[in-house]
């Protein structure tokens, strides 16, 4: 029987080699002191101490290191964070004032639309009352003219002058027998008519007074009121002829008196 040319891949004699392991180099540090193989190995116990020391020192300031630049990732991002709510604030800072300014407009405006229709509110009641009084006066005017122009409208009335010339007679001295004959001659001159006018002679009034203008000595309504013509008349026929009859005779024979 021959023998087989496969032959079982040959096992490694010995023992595995432990994996390759990453030491810190405080672990080597510490290494070197235990190793009497090692250069310095061996080293005594105060020499050991403080060469573990240092190790540690070392190793510890690099894990501040690492600590320090991990505060200030994590302070720069806690400004950063810090500062969004400050930008919020004032965000809205800024919407108040503009909230409150535009409030500020509106209520302005309104006042200013407040004054003027208060305004215009006074302007029309000073004008109205402008109306009123300009009105109140055209009518005192209006009323005061016509009383003027009634005043001088003469009032013509016969039987009302007839009345007051017979109460005037005892004045004079003259009984009523003297009415008769006033009443006649005035009645043949003017009617009694207190504007009664000739067209010729321009004589006027219930008197016939020529010129008309001598009855202003008896008042100076003497081309509207009768009992002014009278009292002038009276006077006149007084002094001239003494009684009504005496007047009524001279008109009889002259046709004027």
């Amino acid at each position: 029987m021959s023998k087989s040319t496969f032959r079982a891949s040959a096992r490694p004699h010995g023992r595995r080699r432990a994996a390759a392991t990453t030491r810190t180099p405080l672990a080597r540090i510490a290494a070197s002191i235990s190793d009497p193989k090692a250069p310095g190995g061996r080293l005594g116990h105060r020499s050991a101490v403080v060469a573990l020391s240092l190790g540690l020192v070392a190793v510890g300031g690099g894990a501040a290191a690492t600590t320090a630049g991990d505060l200030g990732q994590t302070a720069s991002v806690e400004t950063a964070q810090a500062a969004l709510p400050a930008e919020n604030t004032a965000e809205n800072a800024a919407a108040r004032t503009a909230a409150e300014q535009a409030s500020l407009r509106e209520a302005a405006e309104r006042m200013k639309a407040a004054r003027e229709a208060k305004a215009e509110k006074a302007e029309a009641a000073k004008a109205a009352a402008a109306k009123a009084a300009a009105a109140k006066k055209a009518a005192a005017a209006k009323k005061a003219a016509e009383a003027k122009a009634a005043a001088a409208r003469p009032v013509n009335d016969p039987a009302a002058a007839r009345a007051y010339a017979a109460s005037r007679l005892a004045a004079y001295g003259w009984g009523q027998d003297q009415m008769s004959a006033l009443e006649t001659l005035w009645t043949k001159e003017s009617e009694w008519r207190t504007d009664a006018t000739n067209p010729s002679s321009g004589a006027y009034g219930i008197v016939q007074a020529l010129p008309a203008g001598k009855m202003a000595s008896a008042g100076a309504d003497w081309q509207t009121n009768f009992r002014t013509q009278i009292d002038w008349g009276l006077d006149y026929i007084k002094e001239r002829y003494g009684s009504p009859a005496n007047a009524l005779g001279f008109h009889y024979a002259n046709n004027w008196y």
